[in-house]
């Protein structure tokens, strides 16, 4: 994965990887810009979400996702899409549509609209049938609370259900569902999660650079980061390697670390 050999730097999995997740948000790239984001970065992305509905309206898009395809990335459309059809009662059309661009990666959410929570874990299960499902848990809506146990409750009880993932809200801006407003990490609310489950098992939507490296500090490298934004890629991956200042000194052995004078 590295164009030259350096010590003391984490050894991070090939493709396809289980752990090291990186989930890349697009909202709209031509399928020349998903070619160039590719070229440069393919080896290090495992998912690319097609945000929210963008797919609806995307030209050449069924050119885009074999870009994708080809380059061994799993291409899905954002959970909104889901909700969008769902509260339309067109789920049968969803599934049409999953097939006629090949995607074999749903991601079932509730972050939109209400949606009961043993009637989203059918949904996961019947898809798991057909397709890998990622399920989101988390509101997209600031007026809605849910307690740190209801977070757990459904995060587990959804992996039960036939997830691959849960995915752990905080929108494209990070600045909802595991943060606060300003963007800070909500660190009691994820810490109460990981204590009760697998931490492989989860992807954490952190698009600003402040919360990938929290979450690379307080879990290791190999923490599943997603909407991630496509320039972004490769300044992740430096971070998820300890070569940019942020994670500098955080992977190199104790001997090394007496030039840290921060």
């Amino acid at each position: 994965m590295m164009n030259y050999k350096m010590k003391h730097v984490p050894d991070r999995s090939e493709k396809p990887r289980k752990k090291g997740i990186t989930m890349v948000m697009d909202k709209g790239l031509s399928p020349r810009q998903a070619d160039d984001l590719v070229q440069v970065a393919g080896h290090l992305i495992d998912f690319v979400k097609l945000g929210f509905g963008t797919s609806a309206i995307s030209g050449k898009l069924e050119e885009k996702i074999a870009v994708y395809t080809n380059a061994g990335i799993d291409t899905y459309f954002g959970g909104t899409l889901f909700e969008a059809f769902l509260i339309r009662s067109g789920l049968d059309e969803y599934r049409k549509l999953m097939k006629k661009f090949k995607i074999s990666t749903v991601e079932i959410s509730d972050g939109s609209m209400d949606i009961d929570h043993d009637a989203k874990c059918d949904y996961i299960k019947t898809f798991a049938r057909d397709f890998k499902v990622l399920s989101e848990v988390g509101s997209k809506r600031a007026d809605v609370n849910i307690r740190p146990n209801e977070w757990v409750t459904q995060m587990v009880t959804e992996l039960e259900a036939g997830a691959q993932y849960v995915i752990g809200e905080a929108r494209e801006s990070g600045t909802i569902g595991i943060f606060n407003q300003s963007g800070s990490a909500k660190k009691n609310l994820i810490h109460k999660i990981t204590g009760s489950m697998p931490k492989d098992k989860i992807i954490w939507e952190a698009p600003q650079k402040n919360q990938q490296v929290y979450f690379i500090k307080e879990f290791g490298f190999d923490v599943n980061l997603g909407n991630i934004a496509p320039d972004e890629v490769i300044a992740l991956e430096t971070l998820r390697l300890g070569l940019r200042g942020d994670t500098f000194f955080h992977f190199l052995p104790n001997e090394m670390k007496q030039f840290d004078q921060k």
